[in-house]
């Protein structure tokens, strides 16, 4: 695994106005290294983070509910905030926070590639979804051609 390109390719990503201050498409933004198919006692680490503070151990809830597959479902939990998916495509799915202070709502788009899973999160309805998608999927574009 090629960290430096991830390192680089994320700071290029953050700092291209996708993260963080008010205006940009996502809120903040998880990096999670993760296999799928490698052992559960394994635990996902933070690879990147940008506008959120989690532990590792915050996030075994979120990487159990990935593991399980049952999607359509089941909730999930990142940070204090519950989740419900709302529509599951080939490799991401979205979902909205069940109890969230905003008035718009928030939500999550959550995407993996082979080795990552990337979850964007942001303030907002439809419009501010598709921001974040777009967004999500621009970084998420750049690590799959490096097959990550």
């Amino acid at each position: 695994m090629d960290s430096a390109f991830v390192d680089r390719a994320w700071d290029k990503w953050v700092t291209s106005g996708n993260v963080g201050s008010s205006g940009n498409p996502l809120k903040a933004a998880i990096l999670i290294n993760y296999d799928p198919t490698g052992p559960s006692r394994l635990l996902s680490t933070i690879a990147e983070h940008e506008g959120i503070d989690l532990y590792p151990v915050d996030l075994k809830p979120f990487i159990d509910f990935m593991r399980r597959g049952n999607l359509p479902t089941e909730t999930f939990v990142l940070g204090s905030n519950q989740y419900i998916i709302t529509s599951i495509h080939e490799n991401w799915f979205a979902a909205r926070c069940l109890n969230s202070s905003q008035p718009a709502g928030e939500g999550a788009i959550v995407m993996q590639t082979a080795v990552y899973v990337l979850v964007a999160l942001y303030d907002g309805s439809i419009g501010s979804a598709s921001q974040a998608v777009a967004a999500a999927d621009q970084f998420v574009s750049q690590l799959s051609r490096k097959n990550f």
